[in-house]
């Protein structure tokens, strides 16, 4: 009954979708004005069906009722509790319906508490919502139903895929919806900004925020993401230019240079077609990056097997909404003025280099991403990874962070670099420190160098917009913006760091045995089964030393699950305030040695703290948006109030 329930309420949503893009768009017409006062309300009940749908599903999935198919396939009673509600939405269907959920959800809220935006363009950046929740509502009732009944009922599910039954399941893919959703608000606005030609100040402030927090999740999204790939699939590395990664990479690039495109244009009336051009971008790769993960065309941990036809619904849905969405901008764009003229010095002009230095870094992803599927269409098989990536994205990216560290020293409108050469010559001199050591130190790639250089400079660059303030009386989003551009930089070192001083050792070791692997010792001490909920083990006892410290035991397994059978490794890590020891127990040889897989990482961990700091950046700055337009919606009311009194 609770599927047939959510059903119930999935189809309801998707009327009522259909309702408020119909009402939503009458009402822009003068024989349709009475139907906006419905588009509001509708949005919010459509939200609260489909959230009603998805909680129907998480039951479902708790309960384990394997009359459902999608449980059945994808859940198991003897799998941990976390995983079954996880498994929710770790597959195909569920993971679509908290999509559409989300995005409910996102228009509700939208309804509820925007009223900055003339109302003209409210209702047509719902009724572009709706329109896009209209699609995906369709692709779920039509070819990807998640309360699909089956019969006969089975005796038991099949299980979730091992490499998924991880605690990063249950916030990676939620938080990254999160993002992708954000991008659809910021698309929506974009289309009502075009249909009643309102592109100005007002547009970006309402549309901000929502960028804003998408990039926030993204930035969550990826980075849990990421340090979810290095300890659970036993590679060692924490990056590997997979193209499900790079799906969610894309529209972070685009967000990114969104954000700031939008906040030029809220602060100082500049970058209108920028900021429309790329609120349809933004939301084009994560459709992009839905449809890689959906059509069946990719083999990844990440991407769902399905069958073509749901790729081809996905792909069509790509060239009905961004299609449609640049043909609007063509009709458009010449009702779209310049708006304020600034110099090419000056803090506006270097948030446009930078956006057209993570434009192209875009394209580079992009077009590295798609080339070997075309390729293989053709009958060629072509790989694409690193030696490709990592130097053309540096083209770009590295002038992009010594932009970063100058732009925010810029004064707005016109400025010169004279004015601000003294404030920048302390990061450039760490920075050229920084060269010398590291090419005294080290016998690091070119790259790695570059990194740890510029990271460097940035990392001193990024706080001094904070020099001359009180800091107590620093807003918020400035706040924001340091942490965010420290962040980059604490990141990049990490990066580099890794790339440049890890230590890599793969030994056949009898127990008993030690192996140097950097500054560590790591003897084996034993090897002994061990059991699970749904997996068996065996699992090693490590004992290991830093630099002739006290021996501390780590216990990496390489676990054998029955539902379904898979082999996978767990790795186990010990951390130190300078890296990371990364440990994983292989099979045994015939002569009775294990084999052990043993990394040295410094710094490795700057990679995950310093996106965290960008987020917490990203959130500081949201916050500082929040509180400001609070304050201003406020003193607005207050003087309408005194008019009104003085009228009277």
């Amino acid at each position: 009954m609770i599927a047939e329930f959510g059903l119930a309420a999935l189809w309801l949503a998707a009327a009522l979708a259909a309702l408020q893009l119909l009402a939503g768009s009458l009402a822009l017409t003068p024989r349709g004005a009475g139907l906006a006062a419905v588009v509001r309300p509708v949005a919010v009940v459509q939200g609260l069906l489909g959230l009603v749908a998805f909680v129907a599903l998480i039951v479902l999935f708790c309960e384990t009722d394997l009359s459902v198919k999608l449980v059945a396939m994808n859940s198991h009673s003897a799998k941990p509790f976390i995983y079954k509600l996880a498994g929710a939405w770790g597959n195909h269907e569920g993971s679509m319906l908290l999509w559409v959920t989300v995005m409910g959800l996102s228009g509700g809220f939208l309804a509820l508490v925007e009223k900055r935006l003339p109302e003209p363009t409210m209702l047509a950046t719902l009724a572009g919502q709706a329109f896009v929740s209209l699609g995906f509502y369709a692709f779920l009732l039509l070819s990807s139903n998640p309360f699909e009944r089956l019969s006969p009922v089975p005796a038991e599910g099949q299980g979730l895929n091992p490499l998924l039954q991880d605690i990063g399941l249950a916030f990676h893919p939620p938080t990254l919806y999160l993002g992708y959703v954000g991008l659809s608000v910021a698309f929506s606005f974009a289309i009502g900004a075009l249909v009643t030609r309102e592109v100005g100040p007002a547009f970006a402030r309402a549309m901000r925020p929502w960028v804003l927090g998408a990039w926030i999740f993204l930035t969550l999204g990826i980075t849990a993401g990421s340090y979810w790939a290095y300890y659970e699939l036993g590679w060692g590395g924490w990056w590997f230019w997979d193209p499900v990664e790079n799906a969610s990479l894309m529209p972070w690039l685009a967000a990114t240079a969104l954000l700031h495109s939008a906040s030029v244009l809220a602060a100082r009336n500049a970058l209108r077609a920028w900021t429309i051009m790329l609120g349809v971008v933004a939301f084009s790769m994560s459709m992009v990056g839905t449809f890689l993960v959906r059509s069946g065309i990719l083999t990844s941990v990440h991407a769902f097997a399905v069958d073509p036809e749901r790729g081809s619904f996905i792909l069509a849905l790509l060239a009905i909404n961004i299609g449609g969405a640049l043909t609007l901008f063509g009709l458009r764009a010449a009702t779209v003025t310049e708006g304020e003229r600034f110099a090419p010095v000056s803090r506006e002009g270097a948030l446009v280099f930078n956006n057209v230095m993570l434009s192209a870094t875009l394209g580079i992803v992009l077009f590295g991403t798609l080339y070997p599927l075309a390729a293989e269409a053709m009958g060629a098989k072509v790989s694409v990874g690193p030696p490709y990536f990592n130097p053309m994205s540096a083209i770009f990216v590295a002038p992009m962070l010594i932009v970063l560290a100058v732009g925010p020293l810029l004064r707005w409108r016109r400025d010169t670099f004279a004015r601000v050469s003294g404030s920048v010559a302390l990061p450039a001199l760490l920075a050229a420190a920084a060269a010398v050591g590291v090419a005294f130190w080290t016998q690091a790639g070119l790259l790695p160098m570059l990194g740890l250089v510029l990271a460097a400079g940035l990392a001193l660059a990024s706080l001094l917009p904070l020099r001359g303030r009180g800091l107590r009386r620093t807003p918020l989003a400035v706040w924001g913006m340091v942490m965010a551009h420290f962040g980059v930089a604490v990141a990049l070192g990490g990066m580099a760091s890794d790339s440049a001083f890890s230590v890599e050792k793969l030994v056949a070791s009898r127990v008993g045995e030690t192996t140097a692997v950097g500054p560590w010792q790591v003897r084996l001490d034993r090897i002994e089964p061990v059991a699970g909920q749904n997996w068996t083990a065996m699992e090693a006892r490590l004992f290991v030393s830093y630099r002739g410290g006290a021996p501390i035991a780590a216990f990496p397994q390489s676990r054998s699950f029955w539902t379904p059978p898979q082999q996978t490794s767990e790795s186990a890590l010990i951390t130190r305030w300078n890296g990371q020891l990364y440990t994983v127990l292989g099979e045994q040889s015939d002569d009775g040695r294990w084999q052990l897989r043993l990394w040295w990482k410094p710094f490795v961990t700057l990679i995950w703290f310093g996106g965290v700091l960008i987020a917490l950046g990203g959130l500081l700055a949201l916050l500082g948006r929040v509180s400001s337009d609070l304050r201003r919606l406020i003193a607005r009311e207050k003087i309408a109030d005194r008019r009104q009194r003085q009228g009277r």
